[in-house]
């Protein structure tokens, strides 16, 4: 649990609690920078008549941030779990004000952009981005970060999930304090900035965004570039079952189903008939899609059931078809399997229990045996995650 350190901390029903900005700084090891950042917040939001506070969440810091950011005028909260998301996690349970406006304690960021967050937010916006690509000072971003990684993750983030931001992993950002429970944050790490990104496109909440100034950072970047870079790619795969999964093996069984057919088929491709490796290996190729799809499908499901995630196409999915459609589809791919090799071992009696000449067709029968039971026993465990559902 984080561990709140306030000072003058006013009792309730006082004027404090309404305040309007909560400005939040997560926090390890900048004593360099914290004191400058959390003056000029609180700085702007004074000269701009904008009542509000300042929390720091010192991410059990090994130096003096802690003390200085509160001799500087902040509420301190310390929140002894490492990471990105568990300092504002903690920031965000310690905020009071009726905007959250997020920023580094590193001097990345100018805290006088402030009053543009308010207001966007006074317009409506629930979720405010900054926009940093195009307004980057000499020495702030490595090129590796500035033209592959962002430019990358927030682009794959956009094809899953069509949030239309342009600076996805943007530090400085705004929101209202009331969509917080719609948002149902989670992640402790730096994919924290993706999952807001991706919360708020899923819960439809009204998302701006507008071009803001990057800095040359003050002291040692915590930032590990592949470490932290696959965090958020993992991040954005693991929440997009569709692309994770569905995708994949919707192409797999496909293609699998194809060279099995040529195989069997004796079609000539290239100039030359594929034999029974080539049947091996599309049967594979079934196999393996099939079971992968079933994965997608238990992951959408317990996306929706467990973790309360919207998802239209699964939605009218489930609507449309039962765990009987299910049993039925495997039950057939099944019977036709179990057919198929039937005829196989009669053709081989009959013909005096001589050497076995359907390789082809032997290995399409166990394919298809394997796929209807994968596709019956998956329908049943859709089934039990179903039960979960309100």
């Amino acid at each position: 649990m984080s561990t709140l350190e306030r000072v003058d901390t006013p009792p309730a029903g006082s004027d404090d609690d309404h305040l309007v900005v909560s400005v939040v700084i997560p926090c390890l090891n900048e004593e360099e920078n914290i004191e400058a950042c959390v003056r000029s917040a609180l700085e702007v939001m004074e000269r701009e008549g904008i009542r509000g506070e300042v929390v720091v969440a010192d991410n059990n810091s090994e130096d003096r941030s802690a003390e200085i950011a509160r001799a500087a005028g902040a509420h301190v909260v310390t929140e002894t779990r490492r990471g990105y998301g568990s300092a504002y996690l903690a920031g965000f349970a310690a905020a009071r004000g009726k905007y959250i406006v997020m920023g580094d304690a590193d001097l990345t960021y100018d805290f006088a952009e402030i009053p543009k967050f308010v207001a966007e937010l006074d317009k409506g916006s629930e979720l405010v981005m900054g926009d940093r690509m195009d307004n980057i000072q000499p020495g702030a971003m490595p090129w590796l970060h500035q033209y592959v990684g962002n430019p990358l993750l927030s682009g794959t983030l956009n094809f899953f999930f069509k949030t239309g931001i342009r600076d996805a992993h943007c530090g400085m950002r705004a929101l209202r304090r009331d969509v917080l429970p719609r948002l149902d944050l989670r992640t402790t790490g730096m994919e924290f900035a993706s999952e807001m990104v991706i919360r708020a496109g899923k819960e439809d909440l009204k998302v701006s965004e507008f071009p803001i100034d990057y800095h040359p950072r003050g002291g040692t970047s915590k930032l590990s570039t592949f470490r932290d870079g696959w965090r958020h790619l993992r991040f954005l795969l693991v929440h997009s079952p569709t692309h994770l999964f569905m995708l994949p093996g919707f192409v797999l069984a496909v293609l699998g189903t194809l060279v099995t057919a040529i195989s069997i088929a004796q079609i000539d491709i290239f100039g030359r008939q594929w034999e029974i490796h080539t049947t091996i290996t599309g049967s594979l190729l079934m196999i393996v899609g099939t079971q992968v799809l079933a994965l997608g499908l238990c992951a959408h499901a317990y996306g929706t059931y467990f973790m309360g995630e919207k998802d239209a196409w699964f939605d009218r999915m489930r609507a449309r078809f039962r765990l009987e459609h299910g049993l039925v589809l495997g039950g057939l791919i099944l019977l036709i399997g179990v057919t198929i090799a039937a005829i196989i071992v009669g053709t081989w009696i009959a013909n005096g229990t001589g050497e076995l000449s359907e390789e082809r067709l032997a290995v399409f029968a166990t394919t298809l045996v394997v796929v209807g039971m994968q596709v019956f026993f998956s329908s049943f465990l859709l089934s039990i995650l179903g039960l979960r559902r309100r």
